[in-house]
């Protein structure tokens, strides 16, 4: 389900210092293993990786409602981190992140893009597949927290015709 509403005044825009506090939120509520906060520092350090929050107006603020981190090694991309704020899930804010993304990705040229989703993720590979990704292999025990496995997903750019934003349901 989409929430026009929301997608109205959705903005994405590079992650920083500032937005570290409402990502750690998100990553705790999000996965049963979050990355430390000294992983986010060093991912918004670092000249390599690519990081964006998708920002909301609530209650006359502007919050972060999801994030995305990823690399572009050559024209190869890898989506390390993506998460919504639960409050803020199944309306269509994830999507047009992955979206912008993948846009992204096209103006700079990546040609595939590659992800790992826990295998138990149903709602997360659902997305992936209604954007074009294929399930390319698994990588078994990949989370260490309880070993499970992780599927890997792959999506070559030239295959797709991308999107915009979604403005309507």
């Amino acid at each position: 389900m989409t929430d026009t509403s929301i997608l109205k005044n959705l903005k994405i825009l590079p992650m920083t210092f500032d937005d570290l506090e409402d990502v750690l939120k998100i990553e705790k509520l999000s996965f049963p293993s979050p990355w430390p906060k000294s992983q986010f520092v060093r991912e918004i350090g670092n000249p390599f990786s690519n990081k964006f929050t998708a920002k909301i107006v609530q209650d006359g603020k502007e919050v972060v409602a999801a994030y995305i981190i990823f690399w572009v090694l050559a024209d190869e991309a890898h989506i390390l981190n993506i998460a919504t704020h639960p409050e803020f899930r199944w309306r269509g804010i994830a999507k047009n992140l992955l979206v912008f993304t993948l846009n992204y990705l096209g103006e700079v040229r990546a040609r595939e893009v590659f992800l790992e989703v826990r295998k138990s993720n149903t709602p997360a590979q659902r997305l992936y597949k209604d954007l074009g990704f294929k399930e390319i292999g698994v990588r078994k025990g990949y989370y260490g927290n309880n070993k499970e496995d992780a599927i890997v997903m792959a999506l070559t750019l030239a295959d797709v015709s991308l999107i915009d934003f979604e403005e309507e349901g």
